[in-house]
């Protein structure tokens, strides 16, 4: 497999595609106004305690306070059956606290918080809280996960490290001087943010993670990766020097982009991102995807539009949901899609087509970064999943709620608004006495009451016995509307 990191570098934003085999997978967006707070340590302050919640409230010096759970506060406040202890017992108001941010604010919510603090490198995660070795589950070679498991607890016997250190998948194959060279940086980078931490006061920035240019370098270079092209000469170089001190052995090309040609227009990474925007995803079958982003979670549905298939209806349906499978796991990523899915396949009859797909399914998502989990088929036909979601989608980050229908996806009919104003304007003439109303609404609005309503508000005017003035208003939405009384 073939792969490229495309990065396209802007004083407002940064963005960053990975292109397999020529097609993206993956983009990422930064603003510079709105950088992601993932990876941040604060020192924060208890501000409030919800025991009926199990959860408190962390002033960290932003805007809304954080949330953090008992179940996020540190391996030592674990009861001896692995559950957390009482909110109650575990922190106080007004106490300080080191914290990290390990999900940025989504909506109305605030960040999510941990004390169980992690520093990630390539190729190892340092972890206070934790007194031991760890390995990824992602590296599944025994031989591999003993010698990983060796080099680290050598190490922490010798330097009496007050942490833990786990392998990241990256780490699978590395000699042993890069591990340690990893371990020293990563341990005197935690000297450094404990230094800071006793000089600063409560609700402070102790440590901030990598801007998107190098944590793209640090978390989505695999070795199926074989070079990076970046369009800024500048952030190329800061690339290629970051890499040199921290990541030597890093077996990829980092180049300058100097085409005239703009550097995402090489893989139409625009046109891509304008599709991921869209609810509907084209199969190549004339099959279709459909993705709806709500508060709770995210719904794909499957559907086999034009295809009509050459043999049976089941085959038809088998062939568009294992289609879908490699959509789906190409648009999670794309979209930066997190939290609950549903997906809900066509439905199958036939057992084996449904393993199958299943099977499918999680091949996809096996090359996902995030965190992924999958159930079976349920009785009704659909799969559960989750994906951990720690920055907001491409969506949210691109896109805002429309102002006329309030993120509802839907607009009143103009026929609907009509028959809110003729009540209303009962109601009006009812409570004051006046010799006529005008009615301010959107031209779609007016043009109904003029054609359709004509009748009808010609026996209102009789009803009530005053005079109704229609005024279209250009900035009125469509189910905007006022009656001034007259």
């Amino acid at each position: 497999m073939n792969e490229e990191i495309l990065v396209n570098v802007t004083p407002p934003e940064t963005r960053v595609a990975v292109i397999e085999n020529g097609i993206a997978q993956e983009i990422i967006i930064e603003r510079s106004a709105r950088r992601g707070l993932v990876g941040n340590i604060y020192k924060g302050k208890i501000c409030r305690v919800l025991p009926g919640m199990q959860a408190a409230f962390v002033e960290i010096g932003l805007d809304r306070a954080a949330f953090l759970h008992a179940s996020d506060i540190g391996f030592r406040a674990r009861e001896e059956n692995g559950q957390p202890g009482n909110i109650t017992d575990l922190v106080r108001e007004g106490e300080e606290i080191i914290v990290q941010v390990v999900k940025d604010p989504l909506g109305t919510k605030g960040a999510r918080l941990t004390t169980n603090l992690s520093i990630p490198s390539r190729y190892l995660v340092f972890m206070p809280s934790l007194h031991s070795a760890g390995v990824s589950q992602k590296i599944e070679n025994p031989a591999e996960r003993t010698r990983l498991r060796d080099i680290i607890d050598a190490y922490l016997a010798e330097s009496g490290c007050p942490g833990g250190y786990i392998a990241r998948t990256a780490a699978e194959g590395v000699g042993e001087a890069t591990l340690r060279s990893d371990m020293q940086f990563l341990s005197r980078l935690w000297g450094d943010i404990e230094e800071r931490n006793k000089s600063v006061t409560s609700c402070h920035l102790i440590h901030e993670d990598l801007p998107l240019l190098l944590r793209a370098l640090r978390d989505l270079v695999t070795p199926e990766v074989e070079r990076i092209l970046i369009d800024s000469q500048v952030s190329c170089e800061r690339v290629q020097q970051f890499a040199r001190r921290l990541i030597p052995d890093l077996n990829v090309q980092i180049e300058y982009y100097s085409g005239a040609r703009p550097l995402f227009d090489l893989y139409s990474i625009d046109d891509e991102i304008e599709k991921a925007l869209q609810r509907k995803v084209e199969l190549k079958s004339g099959g279709h995807l459909v993705i709806d982003q709500t508060e709770a979670m995210t719904t794909i549905d499957v559907n086999t539009g034009a295809f009509v298939g050459h043999r049976n209806l089941e085959e038809t349906i088998y062939k568009t949901n294992m289609e879908a499978t490699q959509a789906i796991g190409r648009q999670l990523r794309l979209r930066n899609l997190g939290g609950i899915i549903i997906i809900d396949f066509i439905d199958m009859t036939d057992d084996e087509h449904k393993r199958q797909v299943m099977r499918a399914l999680e091949k996809c998502l096996s090359h996902d970064h995030a965190k992924t989990q999958i159930t079976e088929v349920s009785s009704l036909g659909l799969v559960e999943m989750t994906r951990k979601r720690t920055r907001e989608s491409l969506e949210h980050v691109l896109c805002e709620s429309c102002p006329c229908c309030n993120g509802r996806g839907s607009l009143k009919t103009a026929e609907t608004v009509c028959y809110e104003i003729f009540r209303e304007i009962l109601r009006e003439a009812r409570q004051f006495d006046v010799e006529s109303l005008l009615v301010l609404a959107s031209q779609e609005a007016i043009d109904h009451l003029q054609d359709e309503e004509s009748s009808n508000l010609a026996e209102l005017e009789a009803f009530i016995g005053k005079t109704i003035r229609l005024q279209a208003e250009l900035l009125y939405t469509q189910e905007q509307y006022d009656i001034v009384l007259i």
